[in-house]
């Protein structure tokens, strides 16, 4: 997931300068305002140094000079993690203070500012001579945690920290002070004077890998995105995952509708489902919903659209051998482009980086059609169950304005039976909703399909049969000879036998 999706914000200032991320530019109207004094503040291990390297080698990359002071860390160690990123830092200056405050004795201990309060140390003498021979246009502190610990007090503290924001002042530089709340949890006296404060989050679940998220407290004199964005460190460095908001996406999409090329299915449907539409396919494991939306994401790929699929219950290869036997070739459509299919892992994928991916395919891809498959995997996915409506309902939305037609597959539990149900009720959430159910009849397990649902369209209220053949996928005639076919036992009308299937 490479691709740069970044919608500006409205009031985004043209004068910002890019941090090197796409996504948190994005979150923050474009970038940082130069020259002002920000506050990056996480526990240990959520990326603060590698989002700071990536906003100096960002300022690299455009001819600016660099200069990263580490406070807790060797120079050898700050290239290591550099090298692990594929990363080289001879663009950087770097400036080590354990390199020059190398002696352990009480007298020789570095620290930002002297106790006294007025008169500089060695070391701070050092960092800004080396500030004023360099005249660097973007700098780290990393980290802050070593300045509060010597400073003794907070008041201290506070009086060297309005002296650091004073020195900078009026000197074209931007900078980053970077705080791993080693001894609070958050440091509301810098965060008062610092002009924008992102907190890192890292989190740990009690099944799957963690899963971090990033907040901007605030940003003065700037428009950014709120709440909460879940963000994920890999080879290349920090991959932020804004918050979906549908109403800043919107595109013309095409009003005609999509058949699914079965016959009886889209008699049932009103001539098939409409772009900027969600349905629900519902029923019990084994009924066929999957098969059903296959169905639906070949007939777009055979017309020469594209399709994208997100599978949680199954691997590709079984997907693509299970359609074959029904005569569906996902695979020619792989090949040719036209078919997308992402494995979601629901213990890997944080809920943002799944709304990026079906970004991706809506607005990099262009997909006509997006399948969710299935509801009850996604939920899995989801930090905590409650929320699962707010964001399907965001997500849905944002597909909507985008034209896209979405199906979601979501399994009832049980087998059979009639008090069946599903883990989260999202009905209401979609515009069309189609139930398929397993009924005994003459001795046989049958299933029955049926549209229980559509909004602004005319579908048919009859209750047809579903078969998976190999041939292909068969809706029959309607079930007129039996009452309560929806049932798991349904009581025969007519002595008559099932009529002929309709393809």
């Amino acid at each position: 997931m490479t691709d740069v999706l970044t919608p500006p914000i409205t009031d985004a200032n043209p004068s910002v300068a890019a941090t090197g991320i796409a996504g948190l530019d994005d979150i923050l109207g474009g970038g940082f305002v130069p020259n002002r004094l920000y506050l990056i503040e996480g526990v240990s291990g959520s990326g603060k140094t590698t989002l700071a390297l990536q906003y100096l080698l960002e300022g690299a990359r455009n001819g600016e000079r660099v200069l990263h002071v580490t406070l807790c860390e060797t120079e050898e160690e700050l290239r290591a993690v550099a090298a692990s990123h594929g990363w080289s830092l001879d663009a950087v200056d770097i400036h080590e203070t354990l390199r020059a405050e190398g002696s352990l004795g009480s007298d020789e201990q570095y620290t930002m500012f002297h106790p006294s309060e007025v008169e500089p140390t060695h070391t701070t003498e050092w960092i800004l001579k080396q500030v004023e021979r360099l005249k660097p246009s973007r700098v780290v502190f990393d980290s802050l945690s070593e300045v509060r610990l010597l400073a003794g007090t907070a008041l201290r503290y506070r009086r060297q920290m309005l002296a650091l924001k004073r020195y900078f002042s009026g000197r074209s530089c931007t900078v980053l002070l970077l705080d791993d709340l080693a001894t609070t949890e958050r440091d509301l006296q810098v965060e008062n004077f610092a002009h924008a404060v992102i907190v890192l989050e890292q989190m740990h679940p009690e099944y799957g890998s963690e899963r971090r998220r990033l907040r901007v407290i605030k940003y003065r004199g700037t428009a950014f995105r709120g709440g909460c964005h879940d963000y994920i460190i890999r080879r290349g460095g920090l991959e932020v995952f804004p918050r979906l908001v549908a109403a800043e996406h919107r595109r013309a999409g095409n009003g005609n509708k999509l058949p699914s090329g079965v016959a009886g299915l889209d008699a049932l449907l009103g001539g098939g489902v409409e772009p900027g539409t969600s349905t629900l396919i519902a029923g019990a494991p084994g009924s066929g919903k999957s098969s059903l939306a296959a169905q639906f994401v070949a007939a777009a790929a055979e017309r020469g659209q594209h399709a994208a699929m997100f599978v949680v219950d199954e691997s590709i290869p079984t997907l693509v051998s299970r359609s074959a036997s029904l005569g569906l070739d996902l695979q020619r459509h792989i090949d040719a482009g036209r078919l997308t299919i992402q494995v979601v892992d629901p213990a890997e994928l944080s809920p943002g980086a799944f709304a990026h991916a079906i970004r991706r395919a809506a607005e990099v891809d262009r997909a006509t059609i997006v399948v969710i498959d299935s509801l009850n995997g996604y939920m899995n996915a989801m930090p905590d169950e409650r929320f699962l409506a707010v964001q399907l309902h965001e997500l849905l939305s944002y597909l909507g304005q985008c034209g896209v037609a979405t199906l979601i597959v979501s399994a009832h539990q049980g087998l059979i039976g009639s008090h069946m149900n599903a883990p989260v009720d999202v009905t209401y959430l979609a515009d069309a909703v189609v139930l398929l159910r397993s009924f005994e009849a003459h001795g046989e397990v049958k299933q029955a399909i049926s549209v229980v649902k559509k909004r602004g369209g005319e579908h048919e209220r009859t209750i047809r049969e579903f078969r998976l053949e190999s041939g292909g996928i068969r809706v029959g005639a309607p079930l007129g000879e039996f009452r309560g076919a929806l049932s798991d036992v349904p009581r025969d009308e007519e002595s008559s036998p099932m009529k002929q299937e309709e393809t």
